[in-house]
């Protein structure tokens, strides 16, 4: 299959209509980037984006592997989580970014996208085996999805992200919502 704009724009309305979390991940981006930004947000609201990187796949991780992780995270010291996920709002340098996350307890590269993503939704997206492997498909990306993926195997996918953004014109929130219901559809 080719990414083309028209298959971007009607994938994304497709996961706007069918995916039961949409509601609920439309208000996080909507409310999240300015509330990390400025360091304004509870525990909750940190924890909400590992749950919701395991939760997204709606059963397809175990419960007790999701529930380990989303533990693991819980750990941490909210106030070193909180100044983490701030110090990430403002800063441009993906693998700085990563680094700073990837050094909180339960969070890997592919959990540390997902805080990207919610923070900075215009540039950032969250990376999965499932976007992975729609972009591979397509021929966007060379090599199939890293277990686990590398800082540089996201910043490889980011670019590639951003490239396609350009061209077809959406944000990173209407591709990420394209590739998922590209990766649903494509059986």
């Amino acid at each position: 299959m080719e990414l083309t704009r028209s298959v971007v724009e009607a994938n994304a309305d497709e996961y706007r209509e069918r995916e039961p979390l949409y509601p609920v991940e439309r208000e996080s981006i909507e409310t999240l980037p300015g509330a990390f930004a400025a360091g304004e947000f509870g525990r909750r609201d940190a924890e909400w984006v590992v749950q919701w990187y395991y939760r997204r796949l709606l059963g397809a991780i175990p419960d007790a592997r999701r529930r380990e992780r989303e533990e693991r995270f819980g750990r941490n010291e909210f106030e070193t989580a909180r100044d983490a996920i701030t110090d990430v709002a403002a800063a441009t340098d993906p693998a700085d970014r990563i680094d700073r996350l990837t050094a909180l307890e339960g969070v890997d590269v592919p959990v540390a996208s997902a805080f990207l993503f919610f923070a900075n939704p215009q540039r950032c997206i969250v990376v999965g085996d499932r976007e992975w492997t729609v972009l591979a498909d397509c021929g966007e990306l060379s090599e199939p999805y890293p277990e686990p993926p590398s800082v540089a195997d996201y910043e490889t996918y980011l670019e590639t992200c951003r490239s396609l953004a350009d061209r077809f014109d959406c944000d990173m929130w209407a591709l990420y919502r394209a590739l998922w219901r590209l990766w649903t559809d494509r059986d």
